[in-house]
């Protein structure tokens, strides 16, 4: 077991701890950190986490092996370079960082330690993306010609104004920062890296300073194209689509997936079992913590999203003007 620091512990901290024993990941929480201990002394209870509120007590504990950070965006830098230089394998929560000049720093200071750093892209891992994936390997597609996402829901539209997820320099072009950075993964993940975006990001129903619908116009390295459209005030709708010359395939759902073949009159609709995916990545990560496999995005792979989001930021800031990666 991998004898495990969670650091940061709302929501999503709570989450993560849940999934990984759901799981059955490998990991051993052991102590947690949170500015609010009085909020979460049960689930701490519940888990056997001891709690603190110091980051670097944590660090110098010789007995963490491992931290995961569900902390805001902009600490990831400065926690991960810390955590690097105390020899301590590190799941950083999306998005790993919020400027490419940040994401090279902090993959520079794990190489340096010579640790594992782990990054929360699981959605690369639902059951329908790997069909996607599935059907890639295979040459099935062809020549890509383009490809769409959309990841939008109505969940954070009533988070209290003062909620650091809210605020203009941790959450900027609208819903990127939460759900936006998934599709810019899979993309990557399914269809290689990105070599520029246009973007524009407007504030349509929320009057909040980062804008609630971010829409973006990409190009690929292979030449492709794609869309990319998400907004924080809609009903949950998720959709990754690839579009070849020999058939175009569709990501509808966590386990629903449409594939359409030349030739063929109707598409056929292949349902996969769902999946504790989010606890399959924090598997991942702890047995390559232990030596026992990879993790499976590469620091290249973890640069490369880091830039395309910089790339979006940009983009906006420009009023859609094209950005490179």
């Amino acid at each position: 077991m991998l004898n495990t620091a969670i650091v940061g512990l709302g929501w999503w901290g709570k989450t993560l701890v849940k999934a990984a024993r759901d799981f059955g990941a490998p990991i051993n929480f052991v102590r947690g950190v949170t500015l609010e201990p009085d909020t979460v002394r049960d689930f701490a209870a519940e888990h056997e986490i001891i709690l603190g509120t110091s980051f670097e007590d944590v660090i110098a504990d010789p007995a963490i092996q491992a931290v995961i950070l569900a902390t805001p965006h902009s600490k990831h830098r400065a926690q991960v370079e810390a955590a690097a230089r105390a020899k301590k394998h590190i799941y950083c929560e999306k998005p790993f960082a919020l400027s490419k000049a940040d994401a090279v720093a902090m993959l520079d200071a794990c190489q340096r330690a010579g640790i594992v750093i782990g990054v929360g892209h699981h959605f690369r891992l639902m059951p329908s993306i790997r069909v996607l994936g599935e059907l890639m390997q295979a040459g099935a597609f062809g020549t890509i010609m383009h490809v769409e996402g959309n990841y939008s829901h109505d969940w954070l539209a009533n988070y209290p104004a003062d909620s650091w997820r809210m605020a203009a320099a941790e959450s900027r072009a609208g819903g990127m920062t939460g759900m936006g950075i998934h599709v810019l993964d899979c993309f990557r993940d399914l269809n290689g890296p990105m070599k520029r975006i246009s973007a524009l990001s407007k504030a349509r129903a929320l009057k909040v300073p980062t804008g609630d619908t971010t829409a973006a116009l990409i190009e690929f390295e292979n030449g492709s194209t794609g869309t990319l459209g998400t907004t924080i005030k809609t009903p949950f709708r998720w959709r990754i689509a690839i579009f070849g010359e020999n058939c175009w395939a569709e990501s509808v759902s966590e386990t629903r997936a449409i594939v359409r073949h030349a030739g063929k009159d109707d598409p056929e609709v292949i349902e996969r079992p769902a999946d504790n995916h989010l606890g399959r990545n924090l598997d991942y990560f702890a047995k390559a913590a232990m030596g026992q496999g990879a993790f499976p995005i590469s620091p290249a792979g973890i640069l490369q999203t880091a830039a395309a989001l910089e790339a979006v930021f940009k983009s906006v800031d420009a009023h859609g003007a094209w950005m490179e990666v």
